[in-house]
């Protein structure tokens, strides 16, 4: 991958093509060029990029982050009772 280069990721359940615009260790910048905002930079993650990411890895960090904000409002249940 290289800066210049046109490649297609993924978004919002679909696919989009953008430019890239600048690279680092773990971050990649695409311009991408939307209806109504042409020329919007979008930043994905490298692994992402590549495929290193699986889905259910994703859907286990969000089901942790959920479980994580439940807690409070569980201690909150129990004062109140």
């Amino acid at each position: 991958m290289n800066v210049g280069e046109r490649i297609k990721f993924p978004f919002g359940g679909k696919e989009k093509e953008g430019v890239v615009t600048r690279i680092f260790p773990k971050k990649v910048y695409l311009k991408v060029d939307f209806p109504k905002h042409p020329g919007k930079v979008v930043i994905r993650s490298l692994a992402e990029l590549e495929g290193k990411v699986s889905r259910e890895k994703k859907k286990a960090k969000k089901a942790k982050k959920e479980k994580a904000t439940r807690s409070p409002e569980k201690k909150g249940e129990e004062k109140k009772g």
